[in-house]
């Protein structure tokens, strides 16, 4: 097995909120038992786009010996996962959501939340 990066979820931190599920556009995460879980290690890109919406930081990224990422598998996941509603993704000033703006996901006096490219100039400036 080769060394790549991945997503490791510790599951004593993890309440089980499933804000990480949605930003996994290949559908590697899902919540099992109440709590999040790499369900297919190799759906996972390590790309960590979950990591920023963790509200207590159960997820990080570790490299390990893991099998490879299946990108022909992950393609016909991310088909399956746009399909799902994810209307609960929405930027927090202005209320858009990922089917009309690019929504990136930022961390704000410890709250993890996502915020849409047109609001970004005024996070950052004021």
């Amino acid at each position: 097995m080769p060394k790549r990066k991945i997503v490791k979820i510790d599951e004593d931190l993890c309440i089980g909120c499933g804000k990480c599920v949605a930003p996994c556009a290949e559908g590697a995460i899902q919540i099992v038992n109440g709590k999040a879980k790499v369900i297919r290690e190799e759906l996972c890109d390590g790309a960590g786009f979950c990591l920023g919406v963790c509200p207590v930081g159960a997820l990080s990224i570790e490299e390990r010996d893991v099998v490879p990422f299946n990108e022909e598998e992950a393609e016909k996941n991310k088909k399956l996962t746009k399909e799902k509603d994810f209307s609960e993704i929405t930027c927090f000033s202005c209320g858009r959501d990922d089917k009309n703006a690019a929504l990136f996901p930022v961390r704000i006096k410890g709250d993890s939340l996502w915020v849409c490219a047109k609001c970004i100039p005024r996070l950052i400036h004021g």
